[in-house]
């Protein structure tokens, strides 16, 4: 029996050789199609085989992500012919300049908050995802957006584009977070494979300190305020695995010097020389000790601190730290 991503890359294979197909018949020019469709045919025979996404020089295993962003891939990594090589090089450079140039501002002052953010990529691209803006159909609120595609490279780096856009489009709109939620859940469910999902908080923070913030099975970001540092805990599934999930809000009301902790899993997930996680208690007892901090300062001292728990353990995963405060 064919397992649930096979099943899947199959009927996406078949789709495109009906529509490569028609293709070939509208079309005069039809040698690259031709091409094409004899490739389309060989990744359907070899799932019918069960050979699908084995290096047809190594008989290793392809990595999952470039079968999953290429069902067509023969090889694995290690056996790129050298023009394939260069081209996975420049497609990486590519999708790390169009990462890059999605990112927003790094340290910004909108209606009473104070945001800064450090984003740190494993590898030339990254699945975490962050984005600011401002809605002037909504008074002037500030939506934040924070998370964290399953899976790394460049399959998760598209579906951060993808998400950014759907993000971006129904904020133009104006609705509640929830139902901002409840939306951009279905468009991704509906335009993303089964496979990938995401989570994700999406807030919004207006001028007089009140926050609503829905937490769709990311990490659960720190309320850091005088005398407390509180968990805001997860509100609803990722995204991307139902696409009629319903999702619920938090409100919060953040005095002046109060602020917002959020953070993907390559803090509290990574691993020192002995194996041990820098871990979520941790964190909060740095928080608690620093809150004082202007934001860019305490994402730097953060950072510092995961480095020197670290001693000198590679960093395996991406690292993304955001701080919103109310300005005093």
């Amino acid at each position: 029996m064919a397992s649930p991503r096979d099943a899947f890359i199959a009927t996406q294979l078949q789709a495109r050789r009906e529509r490569l197909r028609t293709a070939t018949a509208e079309i005069a020019e039809t040698a690259q199609l031709q091409q094409l469709l004899k490739e389309v045919d060989g990744a359907l025979e070899r799932l019918e085989q069960g050979t699908f996404g084995i290096c047809a020089a190594c008989n290793e295993p392809i990595e999952e992500q470039r079968l999953m962003a290429d069902p067509l891939t023969c090889f694995c990594l290690d056996h790129l012919t050298t023009q394939q090589q260069r081209a996975l090089e420049q497609d990486l450079e590519l999708a790390a300049r169009i990462q890059s140039a999605m990112l927003p501002q790094r340290h910004v002052a909108i209606g009473g908050w104070e945001v800064y953010y450090d984003y740190e990529p494993a590898g030339p691209v990254s699945g975490d995802f962050c984005d600011l803006l401002t809605s002037t159909t909504d008074g002037d609120n500030l939506f934040f957006l924070f998370g964290d595609m399953a899976g790394k490279g460049v399959a998760a780096s598209m579906l951060m584009a993808h998400l950014h856009a759907i993000f971006r489009s129904l904020v133009a709109v104006g609705m509640p977070v929830t139902q901002l939620a409840e939306r951009v859940n279905h468009l991704f469910s509906e335009t993303t494979m089964a496979t990938f999902f995401a989570t994700l908080v999406i807030g919004k923070a207006d001028p007089s300190g009140e926050v609503e913030i829905c937490n769709a099975g990311h990490c659960p970001p720190f309320w850091v305020r005088e005398g407390e540092v509180a968990i805001i805990e997860a509100t609803g599934l990722p995204l991307g695995m139902f696409s009629t999930a319903q999702y619920s809000a938090k409100q919060l009301r953040l005095r002046k010097g109060d602020g917002l902790f959020l953070y993907t899993d390559g803090l509290i997930e990574a691993l020192d020389h002995s194996g041990r996680e820098y871990g979520e208690e941790r964190l909060r007892r740095y928080l608690a000790a620093n809150r004082a901090l202007s934001p860019p300062a305490l994402v730097g001292a953060c950072i510092a601190d995961l480095e020197s728990f670290l001693g000198g353990a590679t960093k395996t995963d991406d690292l993304t730290l955001m701080v919103l405060r109310r300005s005093a």
